[in-house]
């Protein structure tokens, strides 16, 4: 018997396969969120099925940067700590913890409640694996980039957001919303697109945000972190009325 164990050919594992991508069901997902800006998990489908191997790619890069190494053998769960309110009451005035903690009160938001529409789109966000962390990290910092990069959660903001998101992740879902958000505004009387695209131009200017520490940044000064992580101002965005910013993209909003 142990002569018949040993001559045995060894099990060879499975080769992870990259994922393929889904244009039809991220184009699907896409109409649903232009016809309904508060269907976050068409979001998330729209992710799933076009970022492919972007979250890999990330994790990778995580490595490679000062620190990286740190936090992902150290793998801190954002969401549980942004969803601490006696760590964000910690922060003083100015910083960028207390911005973001402005910021989720005053729209009534929580790390968690991402999270569990993230979850519903599929499960495997949640298992323990390093890639599967890097992904909850994507996710859970989608708040304090409205605060990073100073655009809010109206329509147009949004969509500035995910332009930005785009050119700091190169996850194809992002560029996906940024596109059918810039084609529905283009006859708003407003530069709706141009702004966008600014919004691209910003992302691809800053440092790259995902290498930081979070848990460090919180406590910087909300304008020095931006000047130290080349965010610029947000000038066509901010040059648009408030008021103006959600009549030309109201069906590209997501709700968090």
């Amino acid at each position: 018997m142990t002569a018949d164990i040993i001559s045995m050919p060894a099990l060879k594992p499975k080769a992870i396969q990259p994922p393929k991508l889904e244009w039809g069901r991220a184009l699907a997902a896409l109409r649903r969120l232009l016809s309904n800006k508060e269907d976050t998990t068409a979001v998330f489908e729209i992710m799933r099925a076009l970022n492919g191997e972007t979250i890999k790619k990330g994790y990778d890069r995580l490595l490679s940067v000062p620190d990286g190494g740190r936090m992902a053998y150290e793998a801190v769960e954002l969401a549980p700590k942004l969803m601490n309110e006696a760590w964000l009451d910690s922060f003083a005035p100015g910083t960028v913890g207390a911005a973001y903690r402005e910021f989720v009160r005053s729209e009534n938001l929580s790390a968690e409640g991402l999270a569990e529409v993230s979850r519903s789109v599929g499960d495997d966000i949640e298992v323990k694996h390093p890639y599967a962390w890097f992904g909850r990290r994507n996710r859970d910092v989608h708040d304090l980039w409205h605060v990073l990069s100073g655009y809010h959660r109206d329509a147009l903001g949004e969509a500035c957001l995910v332009a930005f998101s785009y050119a700091q992740t190169k996850g194809l879902g992002w560029a996906l919303i940024a596109i059918g958000a810039a084609l529905r505004s283009r006859k708003g009387g407003y530069p709706y697109p141009k702004a966008i695209w600014q919004g691209y131009q910003r992302g691809k200017a800053a440092t790259w945000l995902l290498g930081e520490d979070y848990e460090r940044l919180m406590a910087e000064p909300l304008e020095a972190a931006r000047k130290r992580l080349n965010i610029t101002p947000a000038t066509l965005y901010n040059a648009i009325p408030p008021e103006a910013r959600d009549t030309v993209l109201p069906e590209t909003k997501i709700a968090a």
